[in-house]
């Protein structure tokens, strides 16, 4: 058995939202439409035909919420700032009752004992700048220098604690290469823009940050995930290397100062570089991070497919492979955490870790008032080990923030993806914390 005492006194812990899957609110109070807006009332899109809205209806039971939070034990809020509610047309006019609302949400915050962390970037770009081109046009690094630029001279006296991006590989793939999130494009040049430009954004908008916020601290999240070869065949370990140089390497080697991953023969690589030599703009990648958020949800197995488009990886499922696995399929191996905390820490220049998201969606139950969902409790038993595990072997790791705090809009998986602590009744809005909700309160607060 373990205890939370053992992460040290200055250890992190929290929980993580984002504005477009909690608020609702879309139309309220000046607000202009994102992307997800839009995406979501394309047929077929989201499961069940769900929308964005009201989602949680955080934008008004941000204080119900925060008590939550604060009843549980933790002490950081993590969420962040919808574009759209600052800038309604991504830039241009500012709207005051969208600064108000973040005004009233981090004095809150503040006022319950809970450190705010915000997220600059969580995925809900501006519709009207998707028009533009969104994260594949070259402009894209002026609107979001403004828009960083407006929310850290409007809150920067209050908050210091601040994170670039959410996870540029996943809106940037899913996104423009991949069609199964927001915008909803399928198309590689696209998709390499957005790489590139994303790159530049979360190192440009840390400069920023660093300018106008006294004493900041400042990281960016990266999904990643452990990529293992199926077979010891080369063809496989192949197509496990190449798959690793998009899901881990991607976006923290240019931020570390060492530009793209190459890899002979990785033809997408080969032409994210030439595009990026053309634009003469690599020596604007790196930016040295107070810190990184690490946002491992599963592990990955593959094998060698030559059908797969440019990587010609197949992931073979947990399901298939008999391993333990959460509802969406994702493997559950805390090992595999472990493993990516070593590695991230092993490139140098990292001078601390946050994870800044973990968590386990499972098919939850409202019986009698009580939701016993042993299988999450259990993972972040086993999850929290394997931090501290790394902690102990002498990475720098510091926190730890539970996704999430609530049910809420899960992208393309509507509603029907759980990942709370606490159950949310999406008709009525009705909260029930969770039994892993009170494991966490057991763990932070009796221990």
């Amino acid at each position: 058995m373990f205890t939370s005492a053992e992460f040290g006194n200055d250890f992190l812990w929290g929980v993580a939202m984002a504005a477009q899957q909690n608020e609702g609110a879309p139309d309220v109070d000046g607000r202009g439409p994102s992307i997800w807006d839009t995406f979501s009332k394309r047929r077929g899109k989201i499961k069940d035909a769900g929308k964005p809205w009201p989602a949680c209806d955080f934008y008004y039971r941000y204080k119900d919420d925060l008590m939550l939070a604060k009843g549980l034990g933790f002490k950081v809020f993590r969420f962040s700032i919808s574009w759209s509610r600052i800038l309604p047309e991504g830039t241009g006019r500012i709207n005051k009752e969208g600064l108000a609302f973040y005004h009233r949400l981090i004095d809150e915050c503040l006022l319950l004992g809970l450190t705010p962390y915000v997220t600059l970037y969580h995925w809900d770009l501006p519709q009207a700048l998707e028009k533009e081109g969104g994260w594949a046009s070259y402009h894209i690094l002026k609107w979001f220098g403004r828009f960083v630029t407006i929310c850290t001279q409007e809150y920067g006296d209050k908050v210091k604690d601040w994170i670039v991006l959410n996870e540029p590989m996943g809106f940037t793939s899913l996104g423009y290469m991949l069609g199964k999130h927001a915008p909803g494009k399928k198309n590689l040049n696209l998709f390499l823009s957005a790489i590139h430009n994303a790159a530049l954004a979360q190192a440009e908008g840390g400069r920023i940050v660093r300018t106008n916020v006294k004493k900041a601290h400042i990281g960016t999240t990266f999904s990643c995930s452990e990529v293992i070869p199926y077979t010891h065949k080369p063809a496989d370990i192949a197509a496990a290397k190449r798959l690793d140089i998009l899901l881990n390497r991607l976006f923290i080697e240019p931020a570390l100062g060492y530009g793209y991953p190459q890899e002979e023969g990785f033809v997408l690589m080969d032409k994210l570089y030439m595009q990026s030599k053309a634009w003469k703009y690599t020596d604007r990648l790196k930016f040295d991070f107070d810190f990184i958020g690490i946002q491992n949800y599963f592990s990955i197995t593959v094998k060698h497919n030559q059908i797969i488009p440019y990587v010609h990886a197949l992931e073979v499922k947990a399901a298939t492979r008999k391993v333990p696995h959460t509802d969406l399929g994702w493997e559950i191996n805390a090992d595999s955490l472990y493993r990516m905390l070593k590695r991230y820490w092993l490139y140098g220049g990292v001078k601390e870790i946050i994870v800044t998201e973990g968590g386990a969606c499972y098919k939850d139950k409202l019986i009698n008032g009580v939701v016993d969902d042993k299988e999450r409790s259990q993972y972040f038993n086993d999850y929290l080990q394997a931090v501290l595990k790394a902690k102990k072997k002498g990475v720098n790791v510091n926190g730890y923030l539970a996704w999430t705090l609530t049910d809420n809009f899960e992208w393309n998986e509507g509603y029907k993806a759980r990942f709370g602590l606490v159950h949310v009744d999406f008709k009525t809005q009705l909260r029930t914390i969770k039994n892993s909700g009170y494991w966490w309160r057991d763990f932070l607060l009796h221990t």
